[in-house]
């Protein structure tokens, strides 16, 4: 006879399994290597309960590049006229833990993720560091196993409208320029952060806040300190613009 618990386990694995196969389809590519994608999901949390096996922070490591470049050459192709400058803001807009969190949950990588108990309880498959890390992976994971074709297929098609927004007006993502315009511009001076980091190299995570005039009216976490400073900004921009 089972005991709840591990009925409960039973339920969580089914869970996951089921969010496995269903991440599988909106990939919407055949891997020849379907165990890359199991590696992908596999978070160095769950890795060190069983004893060891590899996690996806590899995969992470090339579909990060797989991404930056997919990105960049979009931005490239599709935008002939605009400027370096520009460009970067574009990439940068669309290239960051927010949007890529964002991206890994219409895909639904978050029911399908493998997490020791202690992230698991703390809510791992919400926190947007785990879930952009974990888009890369998978990016990582298609592109070994179903080739670059797929790996831009993909990144085209989550990706492209965000670009087009981001070109639009992409100064609106340079959040901490659009605060520095609006303080000065109602003289309040230049705005002041202060990042603390947190956490082993291996997982740093970042904390800004900023001060407007001596007054903090800002704060923000990510998983660099550009993309902390720029949720700080973004805070901070949306006070000061109600007060």
């Amino acid at each position: 006879m089972s005991s709840p618990s591990s009925e409960r386990a039973d339920t969580a694995q089914a869970a996951r399994t089921g969010g496995l196969a269903r991440l599988a389809e909106r990939l919407g590519h055949e891997l020849t290597a379907p165990e890359l994608l199991h590696q992908a999901l596999s978070h160095r949390s769950w890795c060190a309960e069983q004893g060891g096996l590899p996690s996806n922070e590899r995969l992470e490591f090339l579909g990060d590049a797989v991404l930056g470049l997919v990105v960049a050459e979009d931005c490239y192709r599709r935008f002939p006229e605009m400027p370096e400058g520009e460009l970067a803001k574009v990439r940068a807009a669309v290239v960051n833990a927010r949007v890529l969190a964002e991206v890994a949950e219409e895909l639904g990588i978050g029911e399908a993720l493998l997490l020791g108990k202690g992230e698991e309880a703390s809510g791992g498959r919400t926190k947007p560091s785990i879930l952009a890390d974990a888009f890369e992976a998978v990016i990582g994971a298609l592109y070994l196993g179903a080739g670059w074709s797929a790996a831009e297929e993909l990144i085209a098609r989550l990706l492209g409208p965000r670009i087009e927004r981001a070109a639009e007006e992409p100064d609106d993502f340079d959040q901490k320029g659009l605060l520095q315009e609006l303080t000065v511009r109602q003289g309040e001076g230049i705005p002041r952060y202060v990042v603390v980091g947190r956490g082993p190299d291996h997982d740093r995570r970042f904390e800004a806040s900023v001060f407007v005039n001596g007054v903090q009216r800002g704060a923000g976490v990510g998983g660099t300190k550009k993309d902390a400073e720029q949720e700080a900004a973004r805070q901070a921009i949306s006070e000061l613009r109600r007060a």
